[in-house]
């Protein structure tokens, strides 16, 4: 599996129909993450830029888990194969129940 970062720009002017569709957006990114196909998924304060971490197959497949956001039609996606990727863990440990 290949890990890929997005650099995404995003619109200067935020129209009524972007804002709309935001919560949607909000709601496929958790369900790509709980499927493991977004590791991270970080926007800039200034709301100019998304950064997105795909693991995928290959990069066209990265290109379609991108091109489901419900926000695609705004975006500007640049697509970098990693080498490698690290990062600390945030989650809760997982319980075990003995």
């Amino acid at each position: 599996m290949s890990t890929f970062m997005i650099t995404i720009q995003l619109p200067a002017e935020l129209t009524k129909e972007f804002m709309a569709l935001i919560p949607v957006q909000r709601a496929r990114i958790s369900e790509l993450m709980d499927d493991g196909k977004i590791i991270q998924y970080a926007l800039s304060n200034d709301r100019s830029i998304l950064w997105v971490t795909v693991s995928a197959g290959s990069e066209k497949l990265a290109k379609e888990i991108i091109s489901s956001f419900p926000l695609i039609d705004y975006m500007e996606p640049k697509f970098f194969e990693l080498a490698f990727q690290n990062s600390i863990s945030t989650d809760l440990p997982k319980l075990i129940m003995n």
